[in-house]
């Protein structure tokens, strides 16, 4: 039965292991027949799944669909990398509203982290929490107020299930009578009002594709990924564990998985330059039939691994000519070794770095150039 279930049902492993762990169960406290270790069985394979991102266009058309609170919640996971319980569970005590930081409590795994506030969503959230003060004065008012408090903290500090600090930041509509005490508690928004709203905000902003709440954490990371950001710094802001957890979102990025273009793409970039390539059999060719082609670019000068250029920047610029022959005006030797007559040096205008082909950030600062021209001996232009 177990076997079927992979091989028949293609059920999902966590599906095949529920049921696993029920036969022995069953077995083990029911009919008091253990079954020991079971061995030989088909086990259902996990699928690997890339990450499903939106744009920063479609990210903003969803939240324009959205209003209330759904809306902030949904702020949150895009603009601080949250996920829905996360967001659902938040405190009033863990905004710092001033130095723009919001601390996760017990995410996932039990571990704390601090990540940033958007300020974009400032406003709002300081409306919210003034909303949640006013709401909480009238609960203590009618002998209300209660709220859960995380594992034995109700027994060693009682008082604080009526203080402000531990209320949600998103509480629930309607409070509720335990029986248990006889107290009236107040829960946090359930998540199943921001998963649906977020699914309405994306059929009525017409959004092709799968729109969820793990997608704005997913749609979080890449976008900062895109705009250059430490990937260690990415993994502790989203709680990662493991770095490969975070390096999963490189594969959805336009430059690839390593940061690498295209060979067409850069053979694109040739021919628009008005050049063929100088190392390919064309150029072999030509060296035959006595053209003039472009000169061979210097040992480790042409990836900037060898020169001492950033990982992923690539410096477009050939072996410069001789200074001697730069001033008399004599064309410089070919670097091959005498195949042809001698190329015309190229142009200082073509000695530069191009930003297409960096890895982070994608456009170089200033300063940046200037350290990998000094790296790689370039001059300016």
């Amino acid at each position: 039965f177990v076997d079927a279930l992979a091989t028949v049902h293609h059920v999902a492993p966590s599906t095949q292991n529920q049921a696993l762990a029920a036969l022995l169960f069953v077995h083990d406290a029911v009919l008091g027949t253990p079954v020991g270790a079971v061995e030989g069985i088909v086990r259902a394979k996990r699928p690997v799944h890339v990450p499903s991102v939106l744009t920063r266009g479609e990210v903003a058309s969803l939240l324009d669909a959205m209003r209330g609170v759904p809306r902030l919640v949904a702020t949150l996971l895009y603009g601080s990398g949250l996920r829905l319980m996360e967001a659902c569970t938040l405190r009033v005590q863990d905004l710092d509203l001033a130095r723009g930081e919001l601390v996760v409590r017990r995410g996932k795994g039990a571990r704390d982290r601090v990540t940033m506030l958007p300020a974009s969503a400032l406003a709002a959230l300081d409306a919210q929490l003034r909303a949640v003060a006013a709401q909480h004065r009238r609960d203590v008012a009618a002998g209300r107020g209660w709220v859960v408090l995380p594992d034995a903290l109700a027994v060693k500090a009682p008082l604080h299930a009526r203080r402000l600090a531990w209320q949600w930041v998103f509480p629930a509509t309607r409070p509720y009578r335990d029986p248990r005490d006889g107290r009236w508690y107040r829960h946090h928004v359930h998540e199943t009002v921001i998963q649906r709203a977020v699914t309405r905000a994306a059929d009525d902003a017409g959004l092709a594709r799968r729109a969820t709440c793990h997608v704005l954490r997913h749609s979080f990371a890449t976008h900062l990924l895109e705009a250059g950001y430490d990937i260690r710094t990415i993994q502790e802001l989203l709680g990662h564990r493991d770095l490969q957890t975070t390096m999963r979102y490189t594969h959805v990025l336009n430059r690839g998985g390593l940061g690498v273009r295209s060979p067409a793409d850069l053979l694109a970039v040739e021919r628009a330059a008005g050049r063929e390539d100088a190392w390919g059999p064309s150029a072999r060719g030509a060296r035959r039939a006595g053209a003039a082609v472009l000169p061979q670019p210097a040992r480790g000068a042409h990836v900037g691994v060898g020169a001492g250029v950033g990982v992923g920047t690539r410096v477009e610029a050939m072996r410069p000519p001789a200074q001697g022959a730069a001033a008399s005006g004599a064309a410089a030797p070919p670097a091959s070794g005498g195949h042809g007559p001698p190329a015309a040096p190229r142009p200082d205008a073509l000695f530069r770095l191009t930003a297409a082909d960096s890895l982070t950030p994608p456009v170089p600062t200033a300063r940046r150039r200037e350290i990998l021209r000094r790296r790689s001996g370039l001059e300016p232009p």
